[in-house]
């Protein structure tokens, strides 16, 4: 028996630009490989969830829920998270593909699409080098998988803007959500808000720095995304029932007291 052929493989592609997607699809289909087509990134991410595509080509920016919040969502849900994505940019927009790159995506190609040879070869190369990887594990999904992974995504970018997070509003729009579901699936996971997450995190950062190092008090309440020092101070206070001078001292007396009890 003659080995079977493989099936051909299937991409998802999301861009609003109606005028590039028609090249991408002429492109693909001269070599007879399927296309999904999204023209929104929350539309994007939820046709790879359902639909499962081998690639995604994926434009950064797009209105709604752009190119990096849709890679966010994408790699924070176990069922999209080990899809590759190429991003899609402009031959000026460096800093866009590095941080493209940085969120998880395995490749990138410039717009315009001046060699098709070259646009062909690099998805070729990355759909055999997924197909090599052989199947992804199968995942066990709930029926909250979305929200997990939506919860995922918000807080890896909190974390990432500490000092200076996006606003309730901008968090939701880059996510493709609104702050009323933002902030249900954290009260389901974390039984706070999303900005009382927040607050938690600064606090528990400013906490281990403050023990663990000698970085300057107002350093670390800028480091933190507090505005002044006495508002660290007074926020410190109200969650640990003592101003960060006080506790670091205690943490200094507590050392000379461990390194006195060793001596004797």
């Amino acid at each position: 028996m003659s080995p079977a052929t493989p099936a051909a493989p299937t991409l998802l592609l999301i861009d609003d630009s109606i005028t590039e997607l028609r090249v991408l699809i002429d492109m693909l289909s001269a070599r007879k490989w399927r296309t999904l087509v999204s023209f929104d990134g929350l539309d994007g991410y939820r046709k790879a969830a359902l639909k499962q595509p081998d690639l995604i080509l994926l434009d950064v920016r797009m209105p709604g829920m752009d190119g990096f919040g849709t890679i966010r969502r994408l790699k924070a849900d176990p069922r999209t998270q080990a899809i590759p994505v190429i991003f899609l940019t402009s031959a000026e927009d460096k800093e866009d593909r590095l941080t493209g790159l940085s969120l998880g995506a395995v490749d990138y190609i410039i717009k315009p699409y001046v060699s098709e040879e070259e646009v062909l070869a690099r998805l070729g190369i990355h759909l055999e080098l997924s197909r090599r990887l052989g199947e992804a594990p199968k995942v066990t999904v709930n029926a909250n998988a979305g929200q997990s992974a939506l919860v995922a995504a918000a807080t890896a970018l909190l974390l990432e803007h500490l000092a200076r997070p996006p606003s309730p509003e901008a968090l939701a729009k880059q996510l493709g959500t609104n702050e009323k579901r933002l902030n249900e699936a954290f009260h389901e996971a974390f039984a706070l808000p999303v900005f009382g997450w927040l607050r938690e995190q600064r606090l528990r950062l400013a906490r281990q720095l403050l023990s663990q190092t000698d970085t300057p008090i107002a350093d670390i309440a800028a480091h933190c995304g507090y505005s002044s020092p006495a508002n660290f101070a007074t926020a410190f206070k109200e969650r640990f029932e003592c101003t960060p001078r006080d506790f670091r001292q205690r943490i200094s007396q507590s050392a000379a007291g461990q390194a006195g009890d060793s001596a004797v």
